[in-house]
């Protein structure tokens, strides 16, 4: 067997996989070995991936039965999400990673595996497909050398698949990349600590609106990020439209949780920095009341809230930030040739 998958996390899932892979083909067919390369397919204007590579693939190895290529495009058809799709001229499956959601453990991507290759393989055993079913998701088999379906859930499948495109593009890995945005919110934010008229402004306000400043700032600073970074996506052809709303929905997404953990750093730091510097007694006689942990706590999100505004805002990513990656509508750009043969 030969699994195709997309350089990072494709790959990395693929490999762990590996081992029981192997274990529950050698159950099915008496023994196996399983090839995982890296391989990073190119796709049509109308979002289709290109096939042609693989019989030059299948070539460097001395007998190949199934081809698994393990992608993370998003793949829709009939209006929901395609967890995989089978093609039984080709010998081959395309899977798309991010239907198996966030929290898909091992077994989820072996039944995966498995249920594909039992469809795949000539003299499969039909008994045997029902045990490597995923629960919720109908095979529209193969017939007559047509394509054969699984689709997602019509109610989780969207979800599902937007969460896993959130966790393909690794936002913790992203937050680092905005240090510069943090170092000018901080001096901004800074403010917060010395200006006893934020302090009362704080105490002023009632919780719920303070959570509401905070929801405004990371909002205007995700929109920032995103339409300075041009990071919207537009369809180029129609049918592609679909599927360009799952890669901003994931990009917006990706977005707010690297904000969010910004915003959440900012806060920590403020909230230690008032610790250290305002004595609660001067607090208290400013206030003219008596103030606790509660009263730095509203202090550091007002002044967090104040610091994306004023100090984030005009900022990006570092200079080291490679945007082509930071997305799936960025990374599946780079799939697109000026032109090319054969599609599926």
């Amino acid at each position: 067997m030969l699994v195709l998958s997309d350089p990072g996390q494709c790959t990395m899932r693929a490999q762990a996989v590996k081992e029981r892979f192997e274990e529950e083909l050698a159950g099915v067919f008496g023994s196996a070995t399983v090839q995982v390369r890296p391989e990073f397919f190119g796709v049509s204007d109308t979002h289709t991936l290109d096939f042609t590579p693989i019989q030059t693939l299948r070539n460097d190895y001395e007998r190949v039965d199934a081809v698994l290529i393990l992608t993370e495009m998003p793949r829709l058809s009939q209006g929901r999400p395609e967890i995989a799709k089978i093609f039984p001229q080709e010998g081959a499956a395309a899977l798309s990673h991010p239907t198996l959601g966030v929290l898909a453990g091992k077994k989820r991507l072996v039944n995966l595996f498995m249920s594909c290759v039992l469809r795949l393989v000539d003299g499969a055993p039909v008994q045997e497909r029902e045990r490597y079913e995923l629960p919720w998701n109908r095979w529209t088999e193969p017939e007559d050398g047509n394509p054969g379906y699984l689709h997602s859930h019509p109610l989780t499948g969207m979800p599902r698949t937007v969460l896993g495109m959130v966790a393909t593009n690794a936002p913790w890995r992203t937050v680092p990349q905005l240090s510069t945005a943090m170092a000018a919110a901080a001096a901004a934010g800074a403010f917060g600590i010395f200006y006893n008229s934020i302090w009362q402004m704080s105490a002023a306000l009632p919780t719920p609106r303070l959570l509401l400043i905070g929801l405004l700032a990371i909002t205007l600073m995700v929109l920032w990020l995103l339409l300075s970074n041009r990071l919207w996506e537009r369809a180029g052809h129609t049918a592609a439209a679909e599927v360009f709303v799952y890669y901003n929905l994931s990009t917006l997404l990706t977005l707010f949780l690297c904000v969010l953990g910004l915003y959440l750093a900012l806060f920590v730091v403020i909230l230690a920095a008032s610790l250290v510097v305002i004595d609660p007694d001067f607090m208290a006689e400013i206030m003219e009341e008596p103030v606790g942990f509660s009263n730095y706590v509203d202090i550091a999100w007002l002044s967090a809230a104040m610091g994306v505004v004023a100090g984030g805002l005009g900022t990006s990513f570092d200079e080291s930030t490679d945007l082509r990656q930071l997305t799936q509508g960025r990374r599946e750009m780079q799939r697109r040739p000026d032109h090319g043969p054969k599609r599926r």
